[in-house]
């Protein structure tokens, strides 16, 4: 009998993250590595990644095997991610997969990234479809409708997605990740903008709608891209934020910001905060030291507009679509001001709303296993040709 173990591996960018997780819940392990090194780069730099996971792969999966308690040979299947991601990322993991499984004689299962981000919730919680998911993170901004089916004589259950939102420019934590680095704070600059903008007072320095494009919202689809996606309705929940990062900009211009700015990172930098993580209250406490209230305020406003502009569209495109359930899921889903707003209106309206575990929010390796349970189920195995697809989508 099956054990129902799949062994989950993530390379997308720059997390190594291998999980053992039972039946598609279950999760027995979950080890992920972060490349420190692009903190240098203010910014993840793609051959760098690479590298860095080919050193912390096998590592990593070894200590996923031990803290799951299981051997290799317990194992069901072995899933890997497939796309979207860095091109050479996504390589390590899936030729390190494809031997690994061939050596042991199991099955392969490729996932999509973004379908692993909403399975990052649907492993914790249950609701009745249709849901609007939001995968926001870094490198993703995409609303799906997500519809549950069963099929075939054991009635097994499947998920079908349909994308009816997304971003026309930045990613949401990619403008995050922007801002920061013009305001001079460490990388990876969301955390820090999330953890910096409690300090400030989001009305001080407001950002009108018109600077994050909401005209974006509720655009028709063409006629042709309606035929080719088979779907009638023509209205989509786009968005865009280079609009706010601009402004931001502007207002860094205007206020003759850039030497206090220039000052600040040198200090940090200096101080030994550069590298530092927001979760460390002592660094935290240190890093408020070399922050003006100006520039907390600034950063309050950004976040306090993103979070509101997202809302906004997240259950515009509910209403529209009739979802009964909403699901957030990405690295920004770990945003405090996100969560806050998005729990508030779905309190207002009734309707269920769920997000992952801070753990699970970020790129793991248990969303890709949870992901792979159902294709597993339905014996839909990988070739021995799989290779990367960086832009692949979903739905």
């Amino acid at each position: 009998m099956a054990s129902e173990l799949i062994l989950g591996i993530e390379t997308s960018c720059d997390e190594t993250s291998v999980a053992v997780v039972r039946g598609g819940r279950e999760v027995l392990s979950n080890v992920v590595a972060s490349q420190l090194v692009h903190s240098n780069y203010g910014g993840v730099v793609p051959e760098l990644a690479s590298r860095e996971h080919l050193r912390a792969i096998l590592p990593v999966l070894r200590e996923a095997a031990q803290r799951a308690g299981v051997s290799y040979a317990d194992l069901d299947a072995i899933a890997v991610t497939e796309g979207p991601g860095l091109a050479g990322a996504l390589l390590v993991g899936i030729t390190f997969a494809k031997a690994f499984a061939f050596g042991l004689g199991k099955p392969l299962i490729a996932v999509n990234h973004l379908e692993g981000h909403i399975h990052a919730v649907l492993m914790e919680a249950d609701f009745s479809s249709p849901l609007l998911a939001l995968v926001v993170s870094g490198g993703h901004t995409h609303l799906y409708l997500a519809t549950r089916t069963a099929q075939g004589a054991g009635a097994r259950t499947t998920w079908s997605y349909r994308n009816v939102g997304k971003t026309l420019d930045d990613a949401a934590g990619e403008a995050y990740d922007k801002v920061a680095k013009l305001l001079g704070l460490p990388y990876p600059g969301g955390p820090w903008m999330d953890a910096l903008a409690a300090h400030g007072d989001p009305k001080a320095v407001p950002f009108r709608s018109a600077q994050i494009k909401s005209k974006a919202t509720g655009n028709r689809a063409s006629k042709l891209s309606r035929e080719a996606a088979g779907w009638q309705d023509a209205v989509r929940f786009d968005l865009s934020f280079s609009g706010i990062k601009t402004a931001v900009r502007r207002h860094v211009e205007l206020n003759a910001m850039q030497p206090e700015i220039t000052a600040r990172a040198a200090a940090l930098r200096a101080a030994g905060l550069a590298t530092a993580r927001p979760s460390d209250e002592a660094a935290l406490a240190a890093t408020l030291d070399h922050f003006d209230r100006h520039t907390l305020d600034l950063i309050a406003g950004f976040q306090a507009s993103v979070a509101g502009y997202l809302t906004r569209t997240v259950f515009a495109a509910a209403e529209h679509f009739g979802a009964r359930a909403v699901l957030v899921s990405g690295g920004v889903a770990a945003n405090r001001e996100l969560r806050r707003r998005i729990t508030a209106e779905a309190a207002l309206r009734g309707l269920p709303v769920a997000f992952p575990s801070i753990a699970l929010s970020t790129d793991n390796a248990a969303m890709i296993a949870a992901a792979a349970w159902l294709k597993f189920l339905a014996r839909d195995f990988a070739p021995d040709t799989l290779e990367p697809t960086p832009q692949l989508r979903l739905g």
